[in-house]
């Protein structure tokens, strides 16, 4: 029996439903394993008193530290995230809370393996953690862990320390892998372990009711990802001026939000564009169900879960060239890869839109993405980081 400890700054809750749902989907795959018993350490970054009163920060104070949650075993123990600090002090404040919480863990659950599912802090809080417990640590690269905190002044020596001295390393993508690689990491220590997509819930339907049921009645373009700026949501809703006729729903929550709608209201576009906020996880596969084209113009990216889950549905994506872009569109029917500008977007959502492929067509570009061979690269990955070790 392999006992994997899944360390994830990067996990669902009761205040955060659709925060790293993927992860979630990961774990709960990992944990279905007939040769694993998992427990998961879902660590919450809390600024000092009195900041931790202020409303942002309530929800995640009246977590319970202790829970099961979609049968699994969680802990959400708080650790000191310091304002203002960059972020240079995370890693050792969660090493400070973990290390007794884990002494005490390891009396009932002598875990073999550390699995951290995000680079930072989880990646450099890993490595102490499995040094003390004497246990060999993975670290997994998704995306802002490497493009953010990776390049970071206050934080980059320690993401390229962790990934330096972790016993293994995956990365959502083979360009993630060549990122890692950029940054100092080994090549040939570095794995590429892809997501996943629940083919039985994200699939093509009838697209004519599905948009009825949002008030469509022409063509839809979808648009799913937190309202940052990040993920290019103003580049898309510049291209609907050029796209007559066509309506775009943007689902997700952030702080762009204001500026977005004051795009659109400058643009002449609220009857064609909405801000839909936060939709839930399950609610996905009869929105992309709907649309005609998925697009997402993101300014960097690991290899979005938003893709994959676009094409199960039948649902072409129009996105830029971002990390995993080229490994998801690997052929015309399964969508477009773009400049990061409103005019190539424009062009390319119309010529989707102007030739349609068949949804099966696309359907076939998710198939290569399951959860049963996530969770099957997953355990070998760490069992074999265990056998070596031992």
């Amino acid at each position: 029996m392999l006992r994997v400890l899944t360390l994830s700054t990067l996990f669902p809750d009761a205040s955060r439903p659709n925060f790293g749902v993927f992860v979630e989907r990961q774990t709960l795959g990992l944990a279905a394993h007939p040769d694993v018993d998992l427990r998961v350490v879902a660590p919450l970054g809390m600024p000092p008193w009195p900041l931790a009163r202020h409303e942002h920060y309530a929800p995640l104070a009246a977590l319970p530290e202790r829970e099961t949650w979609k049968g699994l075993n969680i802990r959400r123990p708080r650790f000191l995230a310091l304002p203002g600090t960059g972020g240079r002090f995370h890693a050792g404040a969660m090493v400070r809370r973990l290390t007794p919480m884990l002494t005490a863990l390891r009396r009932e659950f002598r875990f073999d393996v550390i699995d951290a599912e995000f680079f930072f802090p989880d990646g450099p809080a890993a490595v102490a953690l499995g040094h003390h417990f004497g246990v060999p640590v993975s670290i997994k690269a998704r995306g802002a862990d490497i493009h953010h905190w990776g390049r970071a002044s206050a934080t980059a020596a320690q993401v390229i320390a962790a990934g330096q001295a972790a016993d293994g390393l995956l990365a959502v993508s083979q360009a993630m892998r060549s990122d890692m690689v950029a940054l100092g990491l080994t090549e040939s220590r570095i794995r590429v372990h892809h997501t996943g997509v629940d083919l039985d819930r994200f699939g093509p339907r009838d697209r004519a009711a599905a948009k009825a049921a949002y008030g469509v009645t022409g063509p839809l373009i979808v648009s799913l990802g937190a309202l940052i700026p990040r993920k290019g949501h103003d580049v898309v809703v510049e291209a609907m001026a050029s796209l007559p006729g066509a309506t775009l729903l943007i689902a997700g929550e952030g702080t762009a939000r204001a500026a977005l709608t004051t795009q659109i209201a400058t643009l002449g576009l609220a009857d064609r564009v909405r801000l839909l906020g936060s939709v839930p996880h399950g609610d996905l596969p009869a929105l992309l169900g709907a649309a005609d084209v998925m697009a997402l113009a993101s300014a960097s990216e690991g290899l979005a879960n938003a893709w994959v889950e676009a094409l199960a549905c039948g649902t072409p994506i129009v996105i830029t060239s971002a990390g995993g872009a080229a490994e998801v569109v690997t052929e015309p029917a399964l969508g477009r890869i773009v400049d990061r500008s409103a005019s190539a977007f424009a062009e390319a959502i119309g010529a989707v839109l102007a030739n349609p492929p068949s949804a099966q067509n696309v359907r076939r570009g998710a198939e290569r993405f399951t959860w049963a061979a996530n969770t099957a690269a997953l355990y070998d990955h760490l069992a074999g980081l265990v056998s070596a070790r031992r």
